[in-house]
């Protein structure tokens, strides 16, 4: 990756007050609608609405601007099932045996098991990897930094970007998921950090009776 010049900031746009407090009150509404879903549709979703969404993902800050993050999109029936079955196989583990009983009892409510049928029906699953650490050509290790944080940051984006195209998704993370690496032939200096499971959702789709925080419970200003 070639150092940075230092450019004009030419692409910042300024609202009048009035304009800010509109379109921070239309996004916090809009995005307050967001909710993960379990029930997926098999619906294609156009391949260009996936990279656009990535793509702003992408643009997300980073650590040393080391972007140390890569996407995969998977959308092959096999190597869907494939992971499927390698998901499930570990999520059995942590239900039946690596998961405390409080963890359990904090996930019963939201009816969550060790069946995961949505890494099948869903069109397409992104699987996101966090790179820490880049190999030059010399064959050197070239160290990332605040990689978790960087590719935190880059999937709230993701998710946001998905919700804004009139998607739904799920964050999935079995644990381990190493075999995420040998499926999708990912190299060793990249990690699983999550699957998040994309598409429309099922037409008899439901979801937990949730309630979110306050706004006064969330924030504080001094």
């Amino acid at each position: 990756m070639k150092d940075t010049d230092f450019i004009p900031l030419e692409n910042y746009r300024e609202y009048p007050p009035a304009e800010m407090r509109k379109r921070a009150k239309h996004f916090a509404d809009d995005i307050s609608r967001r909710r993960t879903v379990r029930m997926f549709s098999d619906r294609p979703v156009p391949r260009e609405v996936i990279e656009d969404c990535i793509r702003a993902a992408g643009c997300a800050p980073s650590g040393a601007n080391r972007q140390p993050w890569h996407f995969v999109v998977v959308g092959d029936a096999a190597i869907k099932r494939q992971i499927r079955e390698a998901a499930e196989a570990e999520e059995h583990e942590f239900y039946t045996r690596r998961a405390p009983q409080a963890w359990l009892e904090v996930l019963t409510p939201l009816g969550t098991d060790e069946k995961k049928p949505f890494l099948e029906v869903a069109p397409q699953l992104i699987v996101v990897f966090e790179q820490r650490y880049e190999v030059a050509a010399d064959g050197t290790r070239v160290k990332n930094y605040y990689t978790q944080e960087s590719v935190g940051i880059a999937t709230g984006i993701l998710i946001t970007a998905i919700h804004n195209a009139g998607l739904v998704s799920l964050t999935h993370t079995p644990s381990p998921m190493g075999f995420l690496n040998e499926i999708l032939g990912r190299p060793a200096n990249e990690r699983p950090f999550l699957i998040l499971v994309v598409g429309f959702p099922a037409k008899d789709a439901v979801v937990p009776n949730i309630v979110r925080r306050a706004p006064n419970e969330i924030m504080t200003f001094l």
